[in-house]
């Protein structure tokens, strides 16, 4: 019975654009948001990078001296208009992804705090329109343009994707590959690579905790 249920589970979880795809388009729909492919694949590979858990935590920026400094949101918007070309669109980017995903899977904690989701919908919109101004792709400009202009639309997507699958729960991908990239754990390596979504070899990390 075991040896029938096996292949369906490595199926399921083959590859993270096959299931952050079905993620995304669940969600869309659910929320009756309607957008195009494009706006889709990205919101795709922002839970991609996300499911790094580091990557909502390099808030370090090289000043012109060399000295690395943490930076709040608005330091950071502010540094990127004074920026260099790509410098500035790299910012940008991270500014308006990364509030955009922290609103919406991190909302309900938000609000708990003096800094809400209205701030992080302010400066992840202003972020990503300035982004569609700065780029020089048409079709990348029309997908900031649309975060831009329906920032809270995404946030409720993103919202309903962290509150209807198992990313946020206490056994979610998020944790346990934190869980992983903090302790090594077997157990954790074990469960990533029969998801199919392990990206890093246990070397790698040891590595990186020593780092």
């Amino acid at each position: 019975m075991s040896s029938n249920s096996q292949p369906k589970s490595v199926e399921l979880f083959v590859s993270p654009d096959g299931f952050f795809q079905e993620l995304v388009s669940k969600g869309l729909s659910q929320r009756k948001v309607r957008t195009y492919p494009l706006v889709e694949s990205y919101l795709v590979n922002l839970l991609k990078h996300y499911l790094d858990a580091r990557n909502l935590f390099d808030e370090e920026y090289a000043s012109e001296g060399g000295q690395r400094n943490p930076q709040t949101l608005a330091e950071m918007y502010l540094l990127a208009q004074n920026a260099e070309a790509s410098a500035k669109v790299e910012l940008l980017r991270k500014i308006g992804d990364r509030t955009l995903y922290i609103s919406g899977f991190f909302g309900d904690s938000l609000q708990r705090k003096i800094v809400d989701v209205d701030y992080y919908a302010d400066i992840g919109g202003a972020a990503y329109a300035s982004l569609a101004h700065c780029t020089r792709e048409d079709a990348m400009a029309k997908v900031y343009t649309t975060f831009s202009t329906r920032f809270v639309e995404f946030v409720d997507v993103l919202t309903y994707i962290s509150h209807h699958s198992f990313i946020k729960s206490d056994e979610s991908i998020l944790r346990l590959y934190d869980r992983y990239l903090r302790t090594g754990s077997e157990l954790a390596r074990e469960k990533l690579v029969e998801m199919g979504i392990l990206t890093l070899a246990h070397d790698q990390v040891k590595l990186g905790k020593q780092g």
